[in-house]
């Protein structure tokens, strides 16, 4: 009986090996920590200034805009997290 096109196909080859994936550096948390912790309190702070004196501690000119600056810092944080190994 006649052999079929699809046994000629060439033997197994096992896959090669993956390059080994390096770990982040030390600095690598403790910056991601901090930017989040540093939009955290920016906020608070802005919030608490509003409330007590009705004007921003931080960057006056930037008005509402700082809370917009402490979210940037928290999403910078949180961008860090998705290169974290």
């Amino acid at each position: 009986m006649p052999e079929s096109r699809s046994r000629k196909k060439a033997t197994y080859t096992p896959p090669t090996q993956k390059a080994a994936v390096k770990p982040n550096p030390r600095w690598w948390v403790p910056v991601m920590l901090g930017l989040m912790l540093l939009g955290l309190v920016w906020i608070v702070v802005f919030y608490i200034g509003r409330a007590t004196n009705g004007s921003s501690l931080l960057i006056p000119f930037l008005g509402g805009w700082n809370l917009a600056a402490g979210a940037a810092v928290i999403i910078a944080g949180f961008a860090m997290t998705t290169r974290w190994r």
